[in-house]
């Protein structure tokens, strides 16, 4: 990664829906890589002066949108600093579904770019040095397209604290490289997620079982894709659900205030 720009337009959410009384930052983080220009967010409270865990949080396919913000928020709260990667590069935004198919697509199908990609963030989010983070406690989090992407940043042996993946694909080329992984895993799955099959499922398992991993997999029952996302309205396939959401967040906060404490 050649620079790292902050930028000085900033927004501020006041998100009574996530924690009480929080005051919810987002500011706009340039960076680079090779050359490419790129554009994350960095979300945090504001009102908390006491350092935090940073997590590095990759989006939905749809790259970072409004809507990955309000995510962040809910992620953030008043525990954890959150710089939302940029997987694509500031020219490539998707409008709809088949542009953010497009543009996942893509960057899935060359893993070396993907997790290039992902360690680019990570590094940014290091990097974050004027705001209260505990930078010895930083993990990733992912959801959907983001949830395969952390765990590609797990496999090519990032040194974090704990990776979550939230309604996130499971496959990867070369399982053998699940030998790298050096963070525990936690996969949180929607039990009928066509997407996400029972094989994709009982692949990964043997993945990390062969490769000795420390890692969880949680399946919520009658849950399918996305089920984190408020917008997702496609019926028996990606579909919000707002019971098991919460589960998910308060199962996430329980992970990383383990990994944390050690």
């Amino acid at each position: 990664m050649k620079a790292l720009t902050l930028i000085a337009a900033t927004t501020v959410m006041t998100c009574m829906t996530f924690t009480a009384h929080a005051d919810i930052v987002t500011r706009k983080v340039a960076y680079d890589i090779d050359g490419q220009a790129f554009e994350g967010m960095l979300v945090y409270d504001d009102s908390i002066s006491t350092p935090r865990p940073g997590l590095l949080m990759v989006p939905n396919w749809m790259g970072p949108t409004d809507n990955a913000a309000r995510k962040a928020a809910r992620v953030a709260g008043t525990r954890y600093v959150v710089f939302v990667a940029d997987m694509y590069g500031v020219d490539v935004r998707p409008s709809n579904m088949d542009e953010a198919a497009a543009a996942a697509g893509a960057v899935r199908g060359d893993r070396p770019l993907q997790r290039k990609r992902a360690m680019a963030a990570l590094d940014v989010l290091r990097a974050q040095d004027h705001v209260p983070m505990r930078q010895q406690h930083i993990g990733a989090v992912g959801f959907c397209f983001g949830g395969g992407s952390v765990l590609e940043l797990a496999r090519a042996g990032a040194g974090i604290g704990g990776v979550v993946s939230f309604h996130g694909n499971l496959d990867t080329p070369d399982p053998a490289d699940a030998r790298a992984i050096q963070a525990p895993i936690l996969v949180l799955h929607g039990a009928d997620d066509p997407y996400v099959p029972a094989e994709q499922v009982s692949a990964f398992e043997a993945e990390m079982r062969d490769a000795g991993v420390d890692w969880q997999l949680v399946s919520y029952g009658g849950a399918v894709h996305s089920f984190t996302d408020p917008t997702a309205n496609m019926p028996g396939e990606a579909e919000y659900n707002a019971r098991v959401a919460g589960r998910a967040f308060d199962q996430m906060n329980l992970f990383l205030d383990e990994q944390f404490e050690r």
